[in-house]
């Protein structure tokens, strides 16, 4: 397409100038841009230039760059040459003592691989079962009571005369003398609770936390219990199994027909140990320890209760005393002091072995355990016994070790508190099984 003629521009006239007047390039002419709908338009025209400029025609496709390609580095004379990198080689493996074993290499080690679980073994099943499927012979007395039994009964009796005072004392100045009384014979009639199964069966689960035994406990403790029971001559209804779901290597007698295990015991015991444990706690029903001590228990509760009370006071009028002033707080030492000497002296078969009943309890208790390993050694499980108390000390020990790895201080206990331990320790348990040991029983 022609462009039109450019306008034309008079010449400029310089003074004194006689030279002819610069020329000037005109731009090379370009393309109007182009519009829809609309006439185009006359390029404007410019002057000549000396030179035309030249620029590259648009393309109306996308715009293409060309990659950069940076020019190679050059070096000094000396690093002329590109220096040439072998290979990094595998570092070699490192050589360990014979018998060790090497650290795999991080690019190649496997996943660790997880020991399989070991399941559970149960206990071995060692027990010598001497009466299955025989007759079982009973004995005339299912149970009785010892020595062991009537001393725990006697050394109750202070507490129990303070208990009936203290409950006829309130009884009586709540609902007067015929109520008052009547209040005492329903707490006298109470104590035949003790016998009373489900009573005892309330008691185990509210206040010891036993519960019956599941399906699978029930199999693993019937066979035992039985083959214990026959061996004594005892009906094993008489007794109700229960379980304590406890870490803890431990049984007990409660009441008068409970027996309780713990779930270790159940769970990790031979049947030979664990009938050694049932054993021990048959001896304490039929030595009549556990309805002994609980009746002994029931009995001088109120007196406790009453012990309770009165002493918080005393600490309380003590504690006003001495804010109130130190003569106060003298007086009412010397008043205490005069009540607890007049208590002494006027009625000493009931406040010295209120005192000491403590002491006596524990004894009895300590003694109680002694003849419970024997009725359990006398039906055939001394060595399992033995073996029982051995793995006590063993745990007990290890425990000791522990606590001394650890930094942590053991508080041996004094005289006092071991005389009033209820237990006696495993070294004097084993000494007393000796002789059963011997005659291989």
């Amino acid at each position: 397409m022609s462009q039109p003629p450019g306008p034309t521009y008079p010449e400029p006239q310089y003074p004194g100038a006689d030279t002819a007047p610069p020329q000037y390039p005109s731009a090379a002419p370009s393309p109007a841009p182009q519009y829809p709908g609309s006439a185009p338009s006359p390029a404007p025209q410019y002057p000549e230039a000396a030179e035309p400029l030249h620029y590259p025609a648009p393309t109306p496709t996308a715009a293409h760059y060309p990659a950069p390609t940076p020019p190679a580095p050059q070096y000094p004379e000396a690093a002329a040459q590109t220096p040439q990198y072998a290979a990094a080689a595998p570092p070699p493996a490192p050589q360990y003592p014979q018998g060790a074993t090497p650290y795999p290499h991080p690019a190649t080690a496997a996943a660790p691989q997880q020991p399989a679980p070991v399941p559970h073994q149960p206990p071995a099943d060692d027990l010598d079962y001497r009466h299955r499927g025989s007759r079982v012979h009973v004995a005339a007395h299912q149970r009785g009571a010892d020595a062991t039994a009537i001393g725990r009964l006697a050394i109750h009796v202070p507490g129990f005369l303070v208990s009936l005072a203290a409950v006829a004392a309130i009884s009586q100045g709540i609902f007067g003398t015929v109520g008052g009384w009547l209040v005492v014979l329903a707490w006298l009639a109470s104590g035949a609770l003790v016998f009373h199964r489900p009573t005892e069966l309330a008691y185990a689960r509210r206040v010891l936390k036993l519960r019956p035994p599941l399906a699978e406990e029930r199999a693993r403790l019937e066979p035992v219990w039985r083959e214990v029971t026959a061996r004594a001559g005892v009906e094993r209804h008489t007794y109700e199994l229960m379980v304590e779901s406890s870490t803890e290597l431990n049984a007990m007698a409660a009441a008068g027909h409970v027996v309780g295990v713990t779930t270790y015991s159940l769970n990790r015991l031979s049947s030979s140990n664990l009938a050694a444990v049932l054993a021990h706690e048959l001896g304490h029903h039929t030595g009549g320890h556990a309805w002994a001590g609980l009746l002994g228990y029931w009995y001088s509760l109120p007196g406790r209760m009453a012990w309770s009370v009165a002493r918080g006071f005393a600490r309380i009028a003590l504690f006003i005393a001495r804010r109130l002033s130190f003569a106060a707080y003298g007086i009412l030492i010397l008043f205490f002091g005069m009540l607890v000497t007049a208590g002494l002296l006027g009625a000493w078969f009931i406040t010295i072995p209120l005192v000491i009943a403590p002491y006596l309890l524990a004894y009895v208790g300590r003694q109680a355990e002694l003849r419970a390993d024997q009725q359990a050694a006398a039906l055939g499980f001394a060595q399992e016994m033995a073996e029982v108390l051995q793995r006590l000390q063993a745990e007990e020990d290890a425990d000791k070790a522990r606590a001394a790895a650890a930094g942590q201080k053991l508080n041996e206990p004094g005289t006092l508190a071991k005389l009033l331990d209820t237990h006696p320790d495993h070294a004097t348990r084993l000494r007393a099984l000796e002789p059963y040991r011997r005659l291989g029983r």
